[in-house]
């Protein structure tokens, strides 16, 4: 059984070896789902005084992933940024993407010079940006950012739900389910779904 690695703070140290200083690290929760905002979060960590267990956010359970929200939150410098429904339907998923990730990095209380993104795109022409692959399991600075960033879209995406409860919006985590889709066919599509997402383009009413 191959060994699952976790994320480390080797291009941190590594970019750091070379003379930059403020790193942050960028993802985000919420581009395939055919529901609610995306959410981007920066975070820049204390290097002495990081929590333990941080990994992708996609491994760890409900509690574990409000711990370390809390726990980053407190020992980190953290930012948010959201593109809702609309700015996605206007300038596509992957633009409002970057829009939320340049977002986030701007409420960081301290500029960096070094942006470690999870994906294989670059965001910001000002800021040196490395693309990382699979950034979420390699990057500790990715990962902290990832478990910000599904803790926030979680919580506003219960929100919805409880303002529609005929839509399963808690459940609208990762990419579209026969649920959400017999939910459309039941209920209709309202201003929370995506129009430009298919299927939901195909049956806008």
């Amino acid at each position: 059984m191959p060994i699952e690695l976790k994320p480390t703070l080797d291009f941190e140290n590594y970019y750091k070896s070379i003379g930059y200083e403020i790193i942050a690290g960028l993802d985000e929760a919420g581009r395939g789902p055919i529901a609610g905002p995306v959410v981007a979060a920066a975070v820049i960590l204390e290097q002495k005084n990081i929590p333990s267990g941080i990994d992708d956010s996609k491994k760890l359970s409900n509690t574990q992933l409000k711990k370390l929200y809390f726990e980053i939150i407190k020992s980190s410098n953290v930012g948010i940024g959201i593109a809702d429904v609309e700015c996605i339907d206007s300038i596509n998923i992957l633009n409002a993407t970057k829009y939320a990730m340049n977002l986030a990095g701007s409420m960081l209380s301290k500029k960096p010079d070094m942006l470690l993104i999870d994906g294989n795109f670059t965001i910001n022409n000002q800021i040196k940006n490395v693309p990382i692959i699979g950034g979420d399991r390699k990057s500790l600075s990715i990962a902290a950012a990832s478990i910000i960033a599904k803790y926030i879209r979680d919580e506003i995406m219960k929100k919805f739900e409880f303002i529609y409860p005929s839509f399963s919006f808690s459940k609208h985590k990762g990419y579209p389910t026969s649920l959400h889709f017999s939910e459309i066919e039941k209920f209709g599509i309202i201003e929370l779904h995506r129009k430009t997402f298919k299927p939901i383009n195909k049956d806008k009413k």
